[in-house]
């Protein structure tokens, strides 16, 4: 059955947020849940609590009618609420009131720990009117401002800010749940811009992407089909809500009719076990992750816990994999691992995205292959592909994100099998620009193609990939920054010298947190993360660091010049997971790591044939405790 169109008066609406009176109008959808909010009990349980599609458009019409009382179509609104039913509800009340919604990760509002200087950004480049937070963060700030002194430029910004207790507009119902024309929408239009998104920061200082409503409603249009998510879908996520894939299918949820489960990424981080039991529980059939989240939750998930929910995956139709690159083995590790708790290979959804395009841009699932083995894609250099090229005369040309590789130094394209820089066709997924950035913005967003007679437009991914077979396959293999150039010429993507590091050492050193990158005097230098509380003799270090240097050797043919090991929590990493490689090296060369051991090589080193029979060793056992544990 196609629920494209699940009511034949249901057509598709200009903007996300006009899809929600469609729904809570309808008898059979007005108390189905829309959003339902899981967190762990203290007993061990699960405490959930339910929006319903009714709940959320009265919602949405209560706040935006509070709102468009003190601020005019058009203003900005920075919204600093933690995860929750209540962001959801803030969200879409901006967009109800057409006001330009900027939602950050609240920064702790002593601002003692370091961690506002996004903050301080957001502040200066998209001059909001007022912040929306909880009553309890907005004493906090109040305190921090009154107590600064000297004053200071944060608590300046802070302090020339309209503070909305979130509590006021949640609390306080001022419409009815009546459905408006769609003559007197008072929200976004299409062409507005009604979500300033910023970049993740995995390869510089995040930029402030602006997002249309129409751009947003069309993208997630685009990714409902490619997965085809309709009024049955249960997703759960525990991604940020606030920007790229987390908020992402807020948006698609409603599009798509469906109901998402959701919880904090701190509450899956201290406890993973909580997603499988999410997706037992309420029967998901999709769920986005980081790609991260496959080794982590074989590692730390305690399947076989007998004192909790049994594990049952046999509803996943979609496990969407994000963040690339996605290696081929570790999805292969998961699949065997949760084969017996249901999970089907076909399942398996790798998947691109960017926020330059809203977020979504392609995935290499297709529903009519689900008879085919996740593991049976063609793999590139252990790497499985993120898009199908290949498209069907069925598929919709007018909703297609088209693809092409281009050579980032002469904008030409090249031929399939030939890597190079992303770009992607202009589309009505494409988001406008960088907020007061135009140079950028024409660089980025309206780049042509050399040589070609088209005047079409591309958006710029700064991400490298291949494409590859008849299914015209697109792997994306790494970033066009985080090339790592060797001493002969040849270039290599960082992440593979960063899981060569890290399998050399799988016993002392923090899975998803080592750093590559080249350095000053074309110096390769890995920076790796200790385990937890992991005091080491001076010795075990050394030899950690010299079996790092080996085994990226004997895998990747390149030789490390130092390697650094830090304290844990020390490689910084963007919300989704991300290293930040640029991060990590301007801290390690500004002496801002917490170092463990430092140990730099000589060339000569590698004549050493003790050196390498007593790495060798330590490999051996490593490789056989990981074994092991799977």
């Amino acid at each position: 059955m196609s629920y494209e169109n699940y009511d034949p008066y249901f057509p598709d609406q200009p903007v996300v947020d006009q899809y929600l009176p469609v729904w809570a109008n309808l008898p059979s959808f007005r108390s189905k849940p829309a959003f339902i909010w899981a967190e762990d009990g203290s007993s061990g349980s699960l405490k959930c609590s339910t929006l319903t599609y009714e709940g959320l458009n009265s919602s949405a019409n209560s706040i935006s009618s509070q709102l468009r009382q003190s601020f005019p179509r058009g203003d900005t609104l920075v919204i600093l609420c933690s995860p929750g039913l209540e962001l959801v509800e803030i969200l879409f009340g901006c967009q109800r009131a057409g006001l330009r919604g900027v939602p950050i990760i609240p920064p702790n509002p002593t601002f003692s720990n370091d961690d506002h200087h996004h903050l301080v950004r957001v502040l200066s480049q998209t001059r909001p009117k007022a912040a929306v937070a909880d009553r309890n963060y907005i004493e906090k700030v109040q305190r921090y401002i009154k107590l600064s002194s000297p004053e200071t430029p944060l608590s300046n910004r802070l302090r020339d800010l309209t503070w909305i207790p979130m509590e006021d507009l949640i609390e306080m119902k001022v419409t009815s749940n009546k459905r408006l024309p769609a003559s007197v929408y008072p929200g976004c239009k299409p062409e507005d811009v009604y979500l300033v998104q910023y970049t993740s920061g995995a390869t510089g200082i995040p930029k402030p992407v602006l997002v249309t409503a129409g751009a947003a409603a069309h993208n997630v249009r685009v990714a409902r089909k490619s997965y085809d998510l309709h009024p049955n879908s249960i997703i759960t996520s525990w991604l940020p809500q606030y920007h790229d894939c987390g908020l992402m299918f807020l948006l698609l949820t409603i599009v798509s009719g469906a109901t998402c489960v959701l919880t904090s990424p701190t509450a899956f981080i201290n406890r993973p076990r909580l997603w499988l039991e999410l997706i037992t529980k309420f029967k998901a059939t999709c769920t986005p992750v980081p790609s991260f989240t496959l080794p982590l939750v074989i590692k730390r998930g305690h399947i076989s816990d007998k004192k909790r929910l049994p594990i049952n995956l046999t509803t996943m139709k979609n496990l969407i994999i994000i963040n690339e690159p996605i290696y081929h083995e570790a999805v292969n590790r998961f699949v065997k691992a949760f084969a017996p708790f249901g999970l089907n290979p076909s399942s398996i959804s790798p998947s691109y995205g960017l926020a330059e395009n809203c977020t979504f841009v392609s995935t290499s699932w297709r529903s009519k292959l689900s008879k085919l083995d996740g593991s049976d894609f063609a793999i590139h250099d252990k790497l499985l592909p993120s898009a199908r090229l290949n498209y069907d005369d069925t598929d919709d040309e007018e909703d297609r994100i088209n693809i092409v590789i281009v050579n980032e130094e002469t904008n030409e394209l090249v031929e399939d099998g030939t890597e190079g820089e992303i770009w992607i066709a202009s589309s009505p997924s494409n988001a406008s620009g960088y907020l007061s950035h135009p140079s950028l913005t024409q660089e980025t967003f309206r780049s042509r193609l050399r040589g070609s007679f088209s005047h079409e437009r591309f958006i710029r991914t700064g991400d490298r990939g291949i494409i590859k077979g008849v299914e015209r396959f697109l792997y994306v293999t790494g970033r066009c920054s985080d090339v790592i150039k060797h001493e002969n010429g040849a270039e290599i993507h960082a992440h593979y010298l960063e899981t060569a590091a890290y399998e050399s050492c799988t016993r002392f050193v923090r899975g998803g947190c080592v750093a590559a990158f080249g350095s000053y005097q074309n110096m390769i230098v890995i920076v790796a993360e200790m385990q937890k509380n992991d005091e080491k003799e001076e010795s075990v270090l050394k030899s950690i660091c010299e079996g790092i240097r080996e085994f990226v050797m004997k895998e990747c043919d390149i030789k490390v010049d130092m390697v650094a090991l830090v304290k844990c929590g020390s490689v910084p990493k963007t919300t989704s997971g991300k290293v930040q490689r640029w991060l990590a090296k301007d801290r390690l060369l500004r002496g801002e790591m917490e170092v463990v051991k430092e140990m730099k090589f000589d060339r000569e080193d590698d004549d050493d044939e003790s050196l390498k029979k007593s790495v060798g060793k330590n490999m051996m056992v490593n490789r056989r405790k990981r074994t092991d544990n799977l």
